[in-house]
């Protein structure tokens, strides 16, 4: 069962309904701006993912919450949450095992790094543990403006969309190809990196890629790009340093 504490802050799996309860009002807050007293954000992915809790340990105050859906291989990419908008079947000859990180939030009164470092020893543990070889999810920006993004997608597009074969196509219907569109547009970097999800931006750092499109995702008032990262592609001292912070 994993487990982590490091310096004031735990990382635990949800062993009760109360605790899938939780982290489900904490998404409520943060993606639905609370939406009412007792608000939960729930789908049908909660029944079937390992959900991770991140909490201070002198309160028990729960300050960061994401869901994981392990799978065997490429071959059951269409079971996965981020196959609803994006047409993955390129993924399906992946041949490791592949986990889907999801609803990743973090309680928008709680600042510290710490906690976002924390989040990221229990991945790995959980990848380390798990023999994961994939790592993927949809890294989401708020609001659903692209102009506000349009540097940190160029960015993206002249440094890490995917490899062409594992690349996903176009399924959503109101989608954002920042690929295409920004083909000449050379991008402001500081703007770029200002605009960046802190969560997109450690994928990045690992070595992790994007689709050549974000979905534009009205439900939850977001732009998600599909994000993948192969383990076997983290730099080496990026390694170390996650497995320190796993420790």
């Amino acid at each position: 069962m994993l487990s982590l504490r490091k310096g004031r802050y735990a990382a635990r799996m949800a062993q009760s309904p109360a605790d899938v309860e939780a982290a489900q009002r904490l998404r409520a807050l943060t993606f639905r701006g609370g939406a009412g007293e007792g608000a939960r954000d729930a789908d049908a992915f909660d029944a079937l993912c390992r959900h991770v809790l991140v909490e201070e340990m002198r309160t028990g105050e729960l300050v960061c919450c994401f869901r994981l859906l392990p799978l065997k291989g490429g071959a059951e990419i269409g079971q996965s949450y981020s196959a609803q908008y994006y047409e993955l079947s390129a993924l399906a000859s992946f041949d490791g095992p592949m986990v889907e990180m999801g609803r990743f939030c973090i309680h928008p009164d709680w600042r510290d790094p710490d906690i976002l470092r924390v989040a990221w020893g229990a991945m790995t543990r959980f990848v380390d543990e798990e023999g994961v070889e994939m790592l993927f999810g949809c890294s989401s920006f708020k609001g659903t403006e692209a102009e506000a993004y349009m540097d940190a997608f160029a960015l993206l597009k002249d440094r890490h969309l995917g490899p062409k074969r594992w690349l996903p196509r176009v399924k959503a219907p109101n989608v954002v190809r920042f690929a295409q569109m920004l083909r000449l547009r050379k991008p402001d970097a500081r703007r770029a990196m200002l605009g960046m999800p802190p969560l997109l931006r450690s994928y990045l750092v690992m070595g992790g890629w994007v689709s050549d499109h974000a979905v534009v995702d009205r439900d939850l008032n977001t732009l998600h790009v599909f994000t993948g990262l192969e383990i076997r592609a983290i730099p080496p001292s990026r390694k170390r340093l996650l497995r320190a912070s796993a420790g």
